[in-house]
């Protein structure tokens, strides 16, 4: 995994890692976006047949109390909530012939739907 800067800010752990799959994929389609000075935010919102959903967008803002990772050229950013509750995840790229996308393990998930999309 590429890991070349870590910011911790504020109290909150650093939430997610990405493989250097993801950080290609991403860093891709942040270049096919034209706007270097976008993150990856990563998210957890109420919701989802299992409480919980995994929410990841690209943001133009960083609050001042986000917790932000850099993985080569690739910034992501997630809330102090979120942050907890993704604790020691891990994102990953996955192009294959059943289907590409991105995949969020969550070691802090209990119970997950059938989808994948969403956890307690």
């Amino acid at each position: 995994m590429a890991l070349t800067t870590s910011v911790k800010i504020g109290r909150a752990p650093v939430p997610v890692t990405l493989t250097d799959s993801a950080t290609a994929k991403v860093a891709d389609l942040i270049a096919q976006e034209g706007n270097d000075q976008l993150v990856l935010r990563v998210a957890v919102r109420a919701g989802g047949c299992s409480g919980y959903s995994y929410d990841m967008f690209f943001d133009a803002e960083v609050a001042d109390e986000d917790v932000v990772r850099s993985f080569g050229t690739v910034r992501v950013a997630v809330d102090p909530e979120s942050a907890e509750m993704l604790k020691g995840s891990t994102l990953d790229y996955e192009d294959g012939l059943q289907g590409a996308g991105f995949h969020l393990t969550n070691p802090n998930a209990t119970r997950t739907c059938g989808c994948g999309s969403s956890f307690s």
